[in-house]
């Protein structure tokens, strides 16, 4: 069905630096599932843009074919595409939140894809989206149809964008990072809807990711792109548990694994350079007692007692709410100088809330939060600011905490200059500079700005801005979500040295339990605005109390290997 043959593209210049595909070859049958797994930049993305022929002006494809039903695409005319596009070929994007049209309906988004193809009028057209979200899993698919994006939850949105995809029963689904940034359970959901839908319309699916546990519960075949090329391919289960080139090798072994704890992650430049050294050795269990009786020995250097945010969800004609919702529900907790607690949830539960919360970022409804036995709450807007010197966290979303007018030097600097830190700017620049080189960026980038940068890359910034201020206290808000594995297992072990050296205490939030056992040693669930259960991170992962906490650890992707 596709078959791509010596697929070449740059971008900008013949210069074979700026080579994003080199010489690919792929072929996917029909029905068949096969999944482009490599890190930012290996060129996967574009891959999937030059089947769609919608790669950007400045691409310029050099040689190779990309035949789909023997029809070589790159020689079709824009309104052939445009036909094959949306009706035999399909695509969902990497970021629902982009690709949907923020002023229009959702529903009328689809609706407008089933007119143009099936050539039905509006009434037959919102009859098909309204079953489309129901084939899904959307609830209350009449409201989703009136809703705009931005009133839904990022799972919602990513369901929009397959309902989109698959209107028109497309004989090739593209889907580029569905499942990114989902809660476990969410993604679990979508993998297997997509199983379904592949199932039952007999479509091709071409699955690209880097989490390599969801590729390998949804492919058949995997092929592993590095620099822009294919360095090994087969079948998923003869890849993933005997993997030949020191790429793949270094990406199957860097991820966290879930069932057990290891001290540090390898890295994929170890791999690359033959450098491995035996990382993968179980950690000293009697140390790890003595630390945590170290730990718990010691007063709390965070309590939280009685935490309560609500947001109102309707008011009456007099402005008074009638109904709200319980972000935090009288939650209490402690946090002790030298632990890192794991926070995990659904996405709603609460978790980010909370957060913001003890910053005072958001204010609570009632309870209190002590730091180092001060009173946060009670702090005024000077003293505030102050602690927040000591106390800070690194966002979810690293597109709208990064100033798109300034450099990311200065992004950096500029907290150091609020706190005076570091005497002069030369100082501050060295600092700087050194800070980009530990999250793995280079010098050479302090005088770019955001837009330059993947948003993989733009994370890396966010932790090196939070780390110039040499916090005591970091909450990592999904830290590391948008990072590939390797640069995840680089900032992982950056974190996990900066808490040895420096004694950072962290409150580490993430949808992603492997990551969360590798970096805790407890473990708080949360669910509704509540605390389900919280305990040593070993004990939860093995012996949960919880159906919920169960459930999530049974909804993570298990590697075949």
């Amino acid at each position: 069905m596709l078959q791509i043959s010596n697929l070449s593209i740059e971008f900008n210049s013949g210069s074979s630096e700026n080579r994003a595909v080199d010489s690919v070859n792929l072929k996917l049958d029909k029905g068949m599932a096969l999944g482009l797994v490599g890190e930012s930049g290996s060129g996967k993305s574009v891959t999937a843009l030059a089947i769609m022929q919608l790669l950007p002006p400045q691409a310029n494809i050099l040689t190779g074919e990309i035949n789909f039903d023997n029809v070589n695409l790159i020689e079709l005319n824009k309104e052939s595409i445009r036909k094959l596009r949306g009706n035999n070929i399909s695509m969902i994007f990497q970021e629902p939140a982009t690709a949907l049209n923020p002023v229009i309906r959702c529903g009328k988004q689809v609706a407008e894809s089933i007119m143009q193809h099936q050539r039905e009028n509006k009434k037959t057209a919102y009859q098909q989206v309204i079953s489309l979200f129901n084939r899904v899993n959307l609830p209350r698919p009449e409201d989703i149809y009136k809703s705009y994006p931005h009133q839904l939850s990022g799972g919602q949105k990513q369901r929009i964008m397959i309902a989109m995809a698959i209107a028109n029963k497309p004989d090739l689904l593209i889907a580029d990072e569905p499942t990114t940034a989902l809660d476990v359970t969410i993604q679990k959901e979508i993998i297997t809807l997509l199983k379904s839908l592949r199932e039952e319309y007999g479509m091709g699916l071409l699955f690209i990711s880097h989490d390599l546990g969801v590729i390998s519960e949804i492919v058949d075949e995997v092929a592993v792109m590095y620099k822009g090329r294919i360095v090994e391919s087969g079948k998923i289960k003869q890849v993933f548990e005997h993997p030949k080139h020191p790429y793949t090798i270094g990406l199957l072994a860097c991820r966290p694994p879930i069932d057990k704890r290891i001290d540090r992650l390898p890295e994929i430049d170890d791999y690359l350079n033959s450098e491995v050294d035996n990382t993968k050795t179980p950690p000293n269990t009697q140390s790890r007692i003595n630390l945590h009786k170290q730990i718990y020995s010691k007063l709390p250097i965070l309590k939280v007692q009685n935490l309560e945010k609500k947001y109102s969800l309707s008011k009456n004609l007099f402005g008074k709410t009638t109904s709200y919702l319980s972000a935090v529900d009288d939650i209490s907790f402690d946090v002790f100088p030298g632990e890192t607690l794991g926070l995990v949830g659904e996405s709603g539960c609460g978790k980010t809330t909370l957060g913001r919360s003890i910053l005072r970022l958001i204010e609570p409804d009632n309870g209190s939060i002590f730091f180092n036995n001060k009173d946060i709450i009670s702090l005024n807007t000077r003293s505030l600011k102050k602690q927040r010197k000591n106390i800070n966290i690194v966002f979810q979303d690293p597109y709208s905490s990064l100033n798109p007018r300034i450099s990311i030097g200065n992004a950096i600097i500029e907290p150091m200059k609020v706190h005076k830190l570091y005497g002069n700017n030369k100082q501050r620049k060295e600092k700087v500079i050194g800070l980009l080189q530990k999250v793995g960026l280079k010098k050479e980038h302090f005088n770019r700005y955001p837009h330059e940068f993947s948003g993989g890359q733009r994370q890396r910034i966010v932790i090196a801005r939070t780390l110039a201020l040499n916090p005591k206290f970091i909450i990592c808000d999904e830290a590391v979500s948008a990072l590939d594995v390797s640069i995840q297992a680089k900032v992982l072990n950056l974190l996990n040295d900066l808490k040895k050296e420096f004694g950072f205490t962290y409150i580490f939030i993430s949808h992603d339990l492997s990551v969360v056992r590798f970096m805790s040693d407890r473990i708080m669930v949360m669910k509704d605005g509540n605390i389900i259960e919280i305990g040593d991170a070993d004990t939860i992962y093995n012996s949960p109390k919880s159906e919920y906490t169960k459930k999530l650890i049974a909804s993570e992707p298990a590697m075949l290997n």
